[in-house]
């Protein structure tokens, strides 16, 4: 077992909470909101013995605090703050993956840094603007927003999950606390905090990014698109199928649905790794055929 270091940067707006564990390559993780780095807390654990793995709570979520009044954030706000945690971390390039809403902040820093970015693995990532219905998407998540302002986080959020997640195909999976890490434990009481700020100023914004295609097919990152092998057809399992595609790449299965990686970290973190070593080497053979 690794300890855990934590560490704070100073970015514009706001204070940075982020963790270091583990020795080898640079592996960031970036977790999507209303969650922080907790959620990843247990793969985390198990790839400390190959990475370096930086995890942190996006910025205005749980300890990652704002220096200012809340004001909306969208995915460039939140891939910049990556950008600087890199830079202060030795400006890469490292490893990145990317989980759900965080999977949309690691696709606009591979974007628009790619120098800094040696593989990329995203996990469902929620984008609704690639789909031929996101007008629907665009109504419906307005519709999430104004339950918030009228009925509070609680009738929004549960509004959210089944309008985001589609109709399940069995029972809900249900983590095995026994088998959580403290942190994540930890992290569930600290979500309670971060909704209302996820959905006044984070949910709308977010959810009408649209990552930049160009540039992901140009730049030479290689990227590698996980769904849950038991994800309901709803917004994340749609929008991965719908990035592969664009990327002109297969989508690799992970075990469970949208929290597989919380909930089989275990299977996770060997899944993430054979990514990654695949991706590298498969970027190493066309560097000498270049």
């Amino acid at each position: 077992m690794h300890d855990v270091e934590t560490r704070t940067l100073q970015v514009p707006g706001a204070e940075l909470h982020y963790e270091v564990r583990g020795t080898g390559p640079l592996l960031l993780m970036i977790p999507g909101a209303p969650a922080d780095a907790g959620a990843l807390a247990g793969l985390a654990a198990l790839l400390a013995d190959r990475y370096t793995v930086v995890a942190y709570d996006q910025r205005g979520l749980s300890r990652s605090t704002l220096t200012g009044p809340p004001e909306d954030q969208d995915v460039e706000a939140f891939s910049q703050d990556a950008h600087l945690l890199l830079t202060a971390l030795g400006g890469g390039p490292a490893h990145v993956l990317g989980n759900s809403g965080g999977a949309l902040t690691a696709l606009d820093l591979a974007a628009r840094h790619p120098e800094q970015v040696r593989a990329l693995v995203v996990h469902e990532p929620p984008l609704p603007e690639l789909l031929p219905d996101r007008e629907h998407w665009r109504t419906t998540f307005q519709d999430v927003q104004d339950t918030y302002r009228a009925e509070g986080a609680g009738a929004a959020m549960q509004k959210f999950v089944a309008t985001i997640e589609g109709e399940p195909s069995g029972p809900p999976q249900m983590p095995d606390f026994s088998q959580m890490p403290p942190e994540a434990l930890e992290m569930m009481g600290r979500i309670q905090g971060n909704l209302d700020y996820f959905l006044a100023h984070v949910l709308l914004p977010v959810l009408r990014f649209e990552p930049d295609l160009a540039a992901l097919r140009s730049h030479a990152t290689p990227i590698a698109v996980g769904i849950g092998a038991a994800s309901p057809e709803g917004v994340p399992l749609r929008s991965a199928l719908a990035l592969a595609e664009h990327l002109g790449t297969k989508a690799i299965e992970f075990p469970g649905d949208h929290q597989g990686l919380a909930l089989d970290a275990a299977t996770g973190a060997e899944i993430v790794h054979d990514a990654f070593t695949r991706l590298t080497e498969a970027q190493a053979q066309l560097g000498k055929t270049a």
